[in-house]
């Protein structure tokens, strides 16, 4: 018997195209459904199904998910008291509304600033590098420099 059902699976699973192996997953079951993220950082699905078909359905979200580059932390499922209509083929929500698409530049700013912060680090140690290099050299620039000053003026004293 088709039941509805809820899903709420934690850990790193929003930023890495989640909802998007959860979408695929959902659609190879054929079943019915909706993912999206929550402001809590978790990715939430609705769907409907057999119990039997949810369970391989969560089963393959844990393994494909871990797969793809998400951190699952924990899957929560629930069959739901009520019936709710899910479109039939199984969607992806967006939620980049103005806090989701904020905190996304937050982070992207965050991951921005460290790579800056990385460059100058590199670049200075770069320079650093590069002047102790000239001068080593123009150290060994003068000793040579003073020894021809040598030989030429034995070379002019002979």
């Amino acid at each position: 018997m088709q039941k509805c059902h809820s899903i709420i699976v934690t850990g790193k699973v929003q930023d890495i195209g989640f909802r998007s192996v959860v979408e695929h997953i959902g659609r190879s079951f054929g079943i019915p459904g909706l993912v999206f993220n929550a402001k809590d950082g978790s990715v939430k699905i609705l769907c409907s199904g057999e119990d039997s078909v949810i369970d391989n359905f969560t089963q393959a979200i844990k393994v494909r998910g871990t797969e793809n580059g998400a951190e699952i932390a924990n899957i929560k499922e629930q069959t739901l008291s009520i019936n709710i209509d899910l479109p039939d083929e199984f969607s992806k929500a967006s939620s980049d509304d103005e806090i989701d698409i904020g905190r996304k530049l937050d982070k992207a700013n965050l991951l921005l600033k460290s790579g800056f912060d990385n460059l100058n680090t590199d670049l200075n140690k770069g320079f650093n590098n590069l002047t102790m290099m000239m001068y080593e050299n123009n150290t060994r620039l003068e000793v040579h420099n003073t020894r021809l000053e040598a030989i030429l003026e034995k070379l002019a004293n002979k």
